[in-house]
């Protein structure tokens, strides 16, 4: 409450008319945290919700994260902890450094409790990344790296982009993203055809099997789109466990509009991704046909139009295994993280304390 009524109504005049511009002065605050050990282990201590849970080899502090596009370049990396988060998954980072798309491209709907962006992989690329996360503190939670495919590169040289990203970063990430869903970056989305999927996903694989050189590989989780039909996301899941991939996040951002109060539509004309509230049920529905078209074996990360607690308990109820924020903690604030890591721990003793039949 102190959240929307006080830090909120500030952060979003300072970013009256430029959205991204009240994003990177919250960054700018975080990345103080995250560079004050004193600061940084005090609101651990304070903050920090233990519900462990092992997820493809992963342990997880507790079971909610911190999505991509939040922090692509790993400047606040210490701060997600310190704000409750089991872990953060920063990115999406590509091989080559690139601006993104021309400014404004993030835009807020907060009747709808929602945000259009279309950012366009905007990051300092994936060896600065890595040339920070080596100087980095220790980090009280698992880091994920979102990987995606630059602008300049051609979709028929696609492959390789990902892999030079992925060398360069393998040692620093707990797992990695293949973001494929983007709706914006030109043909980006063509990549999750079925035999694209295999050539990119294998190539992936057998990196990552080389690089972990007979130690634990890295989970590599692939993050699809929610406008993709159930035939296709069957068709993705298949070349999934072809190649021996751990899983997925459901979902990225979608092209609808669904969900968006009329008095909105005009700011919903604006290009690019809708994520927040009106991709809740888009998002659950999706979880739950992966689990069910995997019996429940392919561990799903869970994204999109999580705003309260027993929104994100709904993804855990559909199957997912972890749970990830933004838009939510956009409109609700850090306090958002927390609640959900206490609501998921309250279910689990729940289950737990159920007799068996």
């Amino acid at each position: 409450m102190l959240y929307e009524k006080l830090a909120r109504p500030v952060l979003f005049r300072i970013g009256r008319g430029d959205a991204e511009k009240a994003h990177h002065s919250t960054l700018t605050m975080l990345e103080h945290v995250s560079d004050n050990r004193i600061i940084r282990q005090s609101m651990i201590k304070a903050n920090q919700v233990y519900a462990p849970v092992t997820v493809a080899g992963v342990k997880f502090p507790n079971p909610i994260g911190l999505a991509a596009g939040m922090d692509k370049n790993g400047v606040a990396i210490g701060a997600w902890p310190a704000l409750g988060f089991g872990f953060a998954e920063v990115g999406t980072v590509t091989w080559h450094p690139q601006p993104g798309n021309p400014q404004p491209r993030l835009f807020r709907l907060p009747g709808s409790q929602a945000l259009i962006n279309r950012m366009g992989f905007n990051n300092d690329g994936a060896q600065a990344l890595a040339a920070r996360l080596a100087i980095s503190p220790p980090v009280n939670c698992p880091i994920g790296v979102s990987i995606g495919k630059s602008k300049i590169t051609p979709l028929e040289e696609a492959t390789s982009d990902y892999l030079e990203s992925m060398r360069v970063l393998y040692r620093f990430a707990d797992y990695f993203a293949v973001n494929v869903s983007s709706p914006n970056t030109p043909g980006l989305r063509s990549l999750q055809g079925a035999e694209q999927m295999r050539e990119l996903l294998g190539a992936l694989r057998a990196e990552s099997e080389s690089l972990a050189a007979g130690r634990p590989e890295r989970p590599i989780f692939v993050k699809i789109a929610p406008d993709l039909t159930e035939p296709a996301i069957a068709e993705l899941l298949e070349v999934c466990q072809d190649t021996g991939v751990t899983g997925v996040i459901a979902t990225n951002t979608t092209l609808g509009r669904d969900g968006v109060l009329q008095q909105e539509e005009s700011i919903a004309a604006e290009p690019g991704g809708l994520s927040g509230a009106p991709l809740r049920s888009i998002s659950r529905a999706v979880v739950e046909f992966v689990h069910r078209e995997t019996d429940g074996k392919m561990p799903i990360i869970g994204s999109g139009g999580v705003m309260s607690p027993d929104h994100a308990q709904s993804l855990f109820d559909a199957g997912a295994s972890l749970v990830q924020l933004y838009s939510g903690l956009v409109y609700s604030g850090p306090s958002l993280v927390r609640r959900s890591a206490r609501r998921a721990k309250r279910a689990r003793r729940h289950r737990r304390a159920q007799p068996r039949r």
